[in-house]
């Protein structure tokens, strides 16, 4: 197959995340090598991270390979994010029973409240206002409504509906989109596309290029297995379960020193940091969190009657929800999830703290402190020193009474090397060595 019929086509199903970004970024690279005649992004998202979206776009537009973006399949939204992404590409197109808007920035806060720097209408005047909210929030409004504008001008594509789905969430409708030159065109399908593109003239970063894409043939990139294990753990949910996962193996290893769990334990925590490190967390969240934990653990010790666990449990569910800093459907957390999660640990918790007290206050089965008080024969007759058989081994022998060969007596104490022996009671017989 000749590299110039060939068209690369990637898919991005969800929230615009690193992984996703990473994944795209790999396939424009893949179309790039192959010298390829478009690379086709399939797109469905709510939105998603904006660092994650400027990097997608600056690809796009550095690419020396078209970019089509498909809002595909019917149902699908290239909202938020998505929006800014559809207008950067060198062709926007959307299949039937798809839409697109909503591209109000989010401002994060230190609190973990979402808000919106947003502009309306004077019932009064019927005259925009000016942005309401923080300096911040006007700041992250100007910003966004600049970008999307300079990206509709770099296009020639409708800047001023772009600038209302950033001030005012504006949504379209696919044919509402063709109508006012927000899309190129819309297609049923990636062949449909094709068929519709061929021929068009795309502008790309340095020249001008007409598609030629009668009979070429499709290469779809698939996620690899890095791609998707950083997908899977990007997840804020996945995330707080590895957290929890890493707290509770530490945990247990702390109490009853095994390995396994330290080691899954270590490995768990390690990933949930990789994986919220590119998130943007509250602070507030993560803390109330170790306190629930701290708390939920107390509870085990403290004879509260279940205060430290109620309270424990109330701050691990409001850290949780508070724990990511935006508020886009697949980038944060669930109080369907957080709750269940919230008693499971308490429940595990309580557990590995009754197993750590059951093992505290179980009797020392090994080494030298489970030798007192166990009997030891002597091996040769001695008045004050000589050597004994204690726990299947030879050991050096001090004795308050003399001994002869055979004779036992019962181990008192260790020091160091030497057992310091006192006489066996009458009537005791030989005893084995605890297991």
């Amino acid at each position: 197959m000749a590299f110039a019929e060939t068209v690369v086509v990637a898919e991005i199903h969800g929230a615009i995340s690193p992984a996703s970004a990473d994944y795209f970024l790999r396939a424009l690279d893949q179309a790039r090598t192959t010298q390829a005649s478009l690379l086709v992004l399939k797109l469905d998202t709510p939105g998603g991270l904006d660092s994650s979206m400027r990097k997608i776009i600056r690809g796009i537009l550095a690419s020396p390979v078209p970019v089509a973006t498909f809002v595909a399949p019917s149902g699908a939204r290239a909202a938020s994010a998505g929006t800014y992404i559809l207008y950067a590409s060198h062709l926007a197109v959307m299949a039937p029973g798809t839409n697109l808007g909503a591209a109000t920035p989010v401002a994060i806060s230190i609190g973990g409240e979402s808000g919106k720097a947003t502009a309306g209408k004077n019932p009064g005047k019927g005259e925009d206002q000016a942005p309401t909210g923080s300096a911040e929030e006007r700041k992250a409004m100007q910003d966004a409504a600049a970008y999307i504008r300079s990206l509709a001008q770099l296009r020639g594509r409708n800047a001023v509906w772009a600038e209302q789905a950033v001030r005012k969430a504006a949504s379209l409708s696919a044919t509402e989109a063709l109508k006012q030159n927000v899309i190129d065109f819309v297609a049923d399908d990636v062949a449909d596309l094709l068929k519709r593109a061929d021929g068009r003239r795309v502008k790309l970063s340095d020249d001008e290029q007409r598609l030629a894409l009668a009979g070429a043939g499709i290469v779809t990139i698939a996620p690899n297995w890095q791609e998707r294990l950083l997908a899977v753990i990007a997840d804020p949910n996945v995330a707080l379960i590895l957290m929890m996962l890493g707290i509770y193996g530490l945990l247990f290893e702390f109490y009853a020193p095994h390995g396994i769990a330290g080691v899954i334990g270590g490995i768990s925590l390690l990933l949930a940091c990789y994986g919220l490190a590119m998130l943007p967390i509250n602070l507030v969240g993560a803390l109330l969190i170790l306190l629930g934990i701290a708390l939920m653990t107390a509870e085990a010790y403290v004879p509260s009657f279940g205060a430290l666990g109620v309270g424990g449990i109330a701050a691990f569910v409001a850290g949780a929800l508070m724990l990511v800093n935006i508020n886009v459907p697949g980038l944060k957390v669930s109080l369907a999830f957080v709750v269940p999660l919230a008693v499971v640990s308490a429940l595990a918790l309580a557990g590995i703290s009754a197993f750590a007290l059951r093992a505290w206050r179980r009797p020392v089965v090994a080494g030298i402190e489970a030798m007192i008080g166990e009997t030891a024969e002597a091996l040769e007759d001695f008045e004050r020193e000589g050597w004994v058989r204690a726990s299947g081994e030879r050991w050096h022998a001090r004795s308050t009474v003399p001994l002869t060969r055979g004779a036992h007596a019962r181990i008192a104490a260790v020091e160091g090397l030497t057992l310091v022996l006192q006489p066996a009671a009458p009537d005791s017989a030989p005893t084995t060595p605890k297991q």
